[in-house]
């Protein structure tokens, strides 16, 4: 039997398995997920996203592998900053950690088929020569040798073979035109193919829950502007903050979203991407919420929006026909392309006042500062309009608005229009807030 959790969690869901079907993710793992033995885990959830649509390019790292197999041969390792210097029997050591990286990845990938029985769901795994690498140089005085950055991404490749319905699996191994191998950064391979792909978004799995702002509180989203003043504190720490300024770079040259993502949490990805909540730190170039006027086709989120403050007495009913009539004088609060809010101001100029309607919040961000956004944003509608006051009728949030700067009032303060069609029955509170 389904329980009541099952059905709310599949219907929140359903929208992001939607909107994210055909689209293009790059998810970029480090040598430890695989050490840990935490992979097999990981690749059900992404065998999971393979079935219902989304196009997936793994990245995967080796360092903690190259690190061993060194310690192993007693070779030394000589870093600039996070840099390895590549000679050449580090690049023989990396090829080796590559190969039993990758073979350790393709059998979880293959073992995980068996755990999503859909039909026709065996999972390609499809690899190539899509990096072109060039040479590092010297770096501050240090001769880099085979370790190298990436040139070019062969992006109509990599499109053709998931076109086909392929993951494409991607090591961080790059070759020149003259046949060189080049030993590349797990997080720069990514960025550079997200960029390429035009990628919906990037994943990177981190060993911590997300990201910390400056206050040590854990942010679940960020502009990209916010993150580089983070990374410019310093206050970033471990993965996080080597991760960070390529997941900048991403969101600032057109993938859509980037996320840091907790690798020890069963089922994390699966959170981040298909609740509201999320689990990770979200990334975007631009902020999350943005305030918009309604169109008509936003009248069905508003009506799911409105409905349960009806049935409780909270708004007064209205009608679809209604909404459509009066849907341009609604505003919708987005987040991340999903309305979460909606409001309404009706306009009464003679008196130099406007009413806010309507003004309501979904269940679950009712502690995002939603409704004072909304507020917000019929205060400054209102002063477009050169009005004075606003006003409200409500009643059962009256202190929610006293706590925003609205005062109590008389019917007879309202606009006369307004006071004809006072419902005395209902004996809805007044409060007026001055705006100048």
């Amino acid at each position: 039997m389904l329980t009541r959790e099952f059905v709310l969690s599949f219907r929140e869901a359903a929208p992001y398995i939607n909107a994210f079907r055909g689209k293009t993710f790059v998810m970029a793992i480090n040598g430890e997920t695989v050490r840990d033995g935490r992979f097999p885990s990981l690749a059900k959830d992404i065998h999971l996203l393979v079935s219902l649509g989304v196009r997936i390019v793994l990245v995967h790292g080796a360092r903690w592998q190259i690190d061993v197999l060194a310690q192993r041969a007693g070779h030394a390792q000589v870093f600039r900053g996070d840099k390895r210097s590549t000679d050449s029997q580090t690049l023989e050591l990396v090829k080796q950690a590559v190969g039993y990286t990758r073979h350790e990845i393709e059998a979880a990938l293959s073992s995980s088929m068996r755990h999503v029985p859909v039909q026709g769901s065996q999972l390609r795994v499809a690899s190539g020569n899509f990096l072109t690498a060039q040479p590092m140089g010297v770096i501050e005085g240090m001769d880099m040798q085979y370790t190298g950055s990436v040139r070019r991404v062969d992006s109509e490749a990599m499109q053709a073979r998931l076109d086909a319905g392929d993951l494409v699996l991607v090591s961080c191994i790059g070759y020149s035109p003259t046949g060189e191998a080049f030993n590349l950064t797990m997080e720069e391979v990514a960025t550079h193919i997200a960029i390429a792909l035009k990628a919906e978004k990037l994943l990177f799995m981190v060993d911590s829950q997300g990201v910390t702002n400056s206050q040590g509180e854990f942010a679940s989203t960020l502009t990209a502007h916010e993150a580089e003043a983070l990374i410019a504190s310093g206050n970033l720490q471990g993965d996080v903050a080597a991760y960070m300024p390529y997941a900048v770079k991403a969101v600032r040259q057109g993938v859509a979203r980037a996320h840091m993502i907790g690798r020890f949490d069963d089922g994390a990805i699966l959170e981040e991407l298909f609740t509201d909540g999320g689990n990770g730190t979200m990334l975007a170039r631009d902020p999350l919420v943005k305030v918009r006027n309604a169109s008509i086709d936003d009248i069905g989120d508003i009506i799911d929006l409105i409905r349960p403050l009806e049935e409780q007495g909270i708004l007064v009913k209205r009608s679809r026909e209604l909404l459509e009539m009066e849907i341009k004088s609604y505003s919708v609060l987005e987040h991340d392309g999903k309305i979460f809010g909606c409001v309404a101001m009706h306009p009464f100029p003679d008196a130099g006042m406007a009413e806010l309607a309507c003004l309501a919040v979904s269940q679950q961000k009712r502690d995002a500062g939603f409704g004072e956004e909304l507020l917000k944003h019929v205060e400054y509608l209102a002063r477009a309009q050169g009005l004075a006051s606003l006003f409200v009728l409500t009643t059962q949030t009256a202190h929610w608005f006293v706590e925003r700067g609205f005062a109590a009032a008389d019917i007879s303060q309202l606009p006369l229009g307004k006071q004809r069609l006072y419902n005395y029955q209902r004996r809805s509170k007044v409060f007026i807030k001055p705006l100048r």
